[in-house]
């Protein structure tokens, strides 16, 4: 389950539970004869482990589903996504405001969106981040974690990153984002794909650009790579895990090993 998504988990737990359901003993099993009873005594051993592993699984998801459902994390989840991956400004901005407005809502979480919506779009013409900075005040938010969305703008802006994270350059490029939106995205919680799977990608079919990745050697690769190591100063996430993941999966005869200075989590 390391590399799957929230639902397909609860499903797989579902799966589990069934399965130990139609293994569980009968309440009224006979046990009329010393075989009966050695057989008992043989299967009891293998249904504990099952029972047991069966309640640490239902424990953890029923304490994740809990914490999904005490922060708002699914309407919180496909506002992020939304915000990363479409560009429609008027409804992005009504869908901020008024999850900021949901007390369900933790200030890291709402800090978080208002990162993404200056990320986005700090230099739309209707830009409404500093409204949103108050509404972050007004709700109690704390200093540091206000001070965080100025942060993130200085460091990773449109001023400073060398490529677009959001918007499609062409209209073939807006066509295969479309395209790829209906068949390989399996809901609205998992629309982004993060900038490594595109370069990655660019780098097996061997059409990653020199002017922006120059390499040590001959003019010309004479063959696609097959060992590939990225290593992220500054840290890799774990979307980018999933991704080096199933670029390995999808690619046989490719090996890549992603590294990093730290894994960042949503608090570091």
């Amino acid at each position: 389950n390391m590399y799957l998504n929230f639902a397909e988990i609860g499903s797989n737990i579902k799966n589990l539970m069934e399965d130990f359901q139609r293994r569980k003993p009968k309440e009224q099993q006979k046990l009329e004869s010393i075989a009966d009873m050695k057989a008992f005594v043989e299967n009891y051993p293998q249904f504990r482990k099952m029972s047991g592993t069966v309640s640490k699984h239902v424990t953890v998801v029923g304490e994740l589903s809990r914490l999904v459902g005490d922060r708002n994390l699914l309407e919180v989840s496909e506002v992020e996504q939304e915000l990363a991956c479409q560009n429609d400004h008027s409804s992005a901005l009504q869908n901020v405001r008024r999850l900021l407005q949901n007390p369900r809502v933790t200030e890291l979480d709402a800090a978080r969106l208002v990162m993404l919506y200056a990320l986005h779009y700090e230099r739309h013409s209707s830009s409404s981040l500093p409204g949103l900075l108050a509404e972050l005040r007004s709700r109690g938010v704390q200093d540091k974690y206000r001070k965080l969305v100025s942060a993130v703008v200085e460091y990773g802006g449109k001023r400073v990153r060398g490529s677009d994270l959001f918007s499609p350059k062409d209209a073939v490029a807006i066509t295969k984002q479309f395209l790829k939106g209906l068949k390989g995205v399996e809901n609205v919680y998992t629309q982004h794909q993060p900038l490594l799977h595109e370069t990655l990608d660019q780098l097996i079919k061997g059409k990653l650009k020199d002017s922006h990745y120059p390499y040590l050697g001959p003019n010309t690769l004479r063959d696609r790579p097959q060992d590939i190591i990225v290593f992220i100063i500054g840290g890799a996430t774990y979307e980018e895990a999933l991704t080096v993941y199933n670029l390995n999966r999808t690619n046989p005869g490719v090996r890549i090993v992603l590294g990093g200075t730290t894994i960042h989590n949503t608090k570091r």
